[in-house]
């Protein structure tokens, strides 16, 4: 049986306003003594240590934002004394959560939490710990709470991902998934990786040459690659077509503008229902009511038949330098 103090109800609205997470600092500033603590924190005792200098107030499992919010708790410590993530000091963090899983959080597609990146001062002593990874900054950034936790903003987030990541897909796939989801230009992800010096990486370079130049999805980026390297002339990626009294028509994934020729990559994750197929094919029969020849791929056919894709794409190109006219349509390029 714990025997319960004077500090337990001052502890427990903590653990309530902190998802059941507290410093060993907060924990002695409620009034309960280190020793107290440690041996709450003791294996089969009620409290856990997911990470030094953090204590999760119960014993079940962390939960996943939990966990994300122990590794800013972390990074909230150190060698120079512990403060609170939000002293009032300061009035600022002394540590947020950057990267894959910051963006997680923001709700991109494909970015896991698993592996927790938090930011910190340059100066900072602290090592890496379990799932915490000490990334250390001399540019500190605006933060957002996002589920009760300090994050960086969606476009730094991204930037120091893509800044420690080798893989050429998983920053192609990441990159262009912020851009969606979040309120991120491309122009402002290049000035902010620019920054990171994550840019003398040429798989980033490549990526960001993609952004801009409107590809939104690794199958996007993969089809880009390998028309270019077969010669097919260059096309439109995402733009908007409308019809000739303006309104909208169809954003094809790429579209060659001087043969009114469409190319649709559609995944089959998003085509499980009847209701996602009927749309697909609408917005083909809308295409091609107005002159647009369509050819149509799923990412599997990219990455392994793309010889096909080449010689699909290149008989409908053909075939438009024998049609009287090209579809009548208003082209807005991808912004």
């Amino acid at each position: 049986m714990i025997r319960k103090t004077a500090a337990d109800a001052a502890i427990e609205q903590l653990s309530v306003t902190r998802m059941r997470l507290a410093t060993s600092r907060q924990l002695r500033a409620a009034g309960l003594s280190s020793s107290t603590v440690a041996r709450r924190c003791r294996p089969g005792g009620p409290w856990q240590r997911p990470l030094p200098g953090v204590v999760l107030i119960q014993t079940g499992d962390a939960t996943a934002r939990q966990r994300l919010l122990a590794a800013v708790l972390y990074g909230d410590t150190g060698a120079g004394g512990e403060r609170d993530v939000d002293s009032p000091s300061s009035g600022l963090p002394r540590s947020a959560l950057t990267g894959e899983a910051a963006l997680s959080l923001y709700g991109v597609r494909g970015a896991g939490g698993e592996r927790a990146d938090v930011l910190v001062d340059a100066r900072r002593g602290l090592r890496d710990r379990s799932y915490v990874r000490v990334r250390r900054t001399n540019r500190w950034p605006p933060t957002l709470l996002v589920d009760g936790i300090p994050c960086v903003r969606p476009v730094r987030a991204a930037s120091d991902f893509a800044a420690h990541e080798p893989s050429l897909e998983r920053v192609r796939a990441i990159l262009a998934a912020t851009v969606q989801k979040c309120p991120c230009h491309p122009e402002d992800l290049r000035a902010e990786l620019r920054a990171s010096h994550a840019l003398r990486n040429p798989a980033v370079r490549a990526v960001l040459d993609e952004l801009r130049a409107g590809i939104q999805s690794i199958a996007e980026g993969q089809a880009r690659d390998t028309l270019r390297a077969a010669g097919v002339p260059d096309a439109l990626w995402n733009p908007t077509l409308l019809t000739s009294t303006g309104t909208f028509l169809a954003r094809p994934d790429a579209y060659w503008a001087f043969a009114g020729v469409a190319l649709e990559i559609d995944s089959e994750q998003f085509h499980r229902g009847v209701a996602e197929y009927r749309s697909t094919l609408r917005r083909r029969l809308r295409m091609e009511a107005h002159g647009i020849d369509v050819v149509s791929a799923v990412p599997a056919l990219v990455r392994d038949h793309p010889q096909e894709l080449v010689r699909a794409v290149m008989a409908k190109l053909r075939q438009a330098k024998a049609r009287p006219d090209r579809p009548d349509v208003i082209i807005r390029p991808y912004r």
